[in-house]
């Protein structure tokens, strides 16, 4: 038993397969955790994982390279996970359809709020033209925003960190804040946790209900559309 365990572990270190077994295995363990303590907020799965991750990276001195050599197998996996949000969606497209006027409106305002606060919050600050345009769109999809931050001029790495901590911050505040601001209905739930946290908070929507899920997973893809549309036009406007 303990020669097998010593040969899988040698097998293991020596191949990218080591760092996507440990990102799985922390991610299942947060999972538990969290479930078992009743779903705190502050013990949100993915904050965990990534806390845990980074704090290993740093004490072992693995560069992020290597790392992501293994964890790309995870990556390639948030693709299809996208698509099948698009499942609960369909459940519930009837009830889409009993107010598009309403839902595209909503998410039109939290994408322009969500924009606005966040630039007008670090020109307080005194930060640069350059940091303004990497935070702007910090509410939508990485992929996307670090695209609309490179056309802007602005610093693609650090509007990938700021898109990460505000899902992770999404997720982990989010259900408490609609409790306290007593926001029962599951349609607006579902609005504000994806306009406001994209994929992280979709994913956390999920645990809420299929359909605070569904209209999560509508707000991230229309809100990443939006975004890309507007940032650029209200960036000219506003730097001008």
């Amino acid at each position: 038993m303990n020669e097998n365990v010593a040969s899988m572990w040698v097998y293991l270190s020596a191949s990218p397969l080591l760092h996507l077994t440990i990102t799985v295995t922390l991610f299942v363990l947060a999972r538990w955790l969290y479930r078992k303590t009743g779903q705190r907020a502050w013990l949100n799965p993915v904050l965990l994982t990534v806390l845990v991750i980074v704090g290993l990276l740093s004490f072992t001195n693995t560069p992020y390279d290597v790392y992501f050599e293994g964890a790309q197998f995870v990556h390639f996996l948030l693709g299809p996970a996208t698509v099948a949000l698009a499942v609960p969606l369909y459940r519930q497209i009837n009830l889409v359809k009993r107010y598009p006027l309403a839902l595209l409106a909503s998410i039109v305002c939290g994408s322009v709020v969500a924009m606005l606060t966040a630039v007008f919050i670090a020109q307080l600050g005194g930060v640069s033209s350059q940091i303004l345009a990497s935070i702007a769109p910090k509410s939508i999809t990485t992929p996307v925003a670090m695209g609309i931050t490179e056309q802007l001029g602005g610093l693609p790495s650090l509007t990938a960190v700021l898109v990460i901590l505000t899902g992770i911050l999404g997720a982990a505040m989010g259900p408490w804040l609609l409790e306290k601001l007593k926001v029962k209905n599951a349609v607006a739930q579902g609005l504000a946790m994806g306009v406001a946290s994209h994929g992280i908070g979709t994913g956390r929507a999920v645990y809420m209900s299929d359909v605070a899920a569904a209209f999560a997973g509508l707000a991230m893809g229309l809100n990443a559309l939006i975004t890309a549309v507007l940032v650029p036009v209200l960036w000219h406007l506003f730097m001008s």
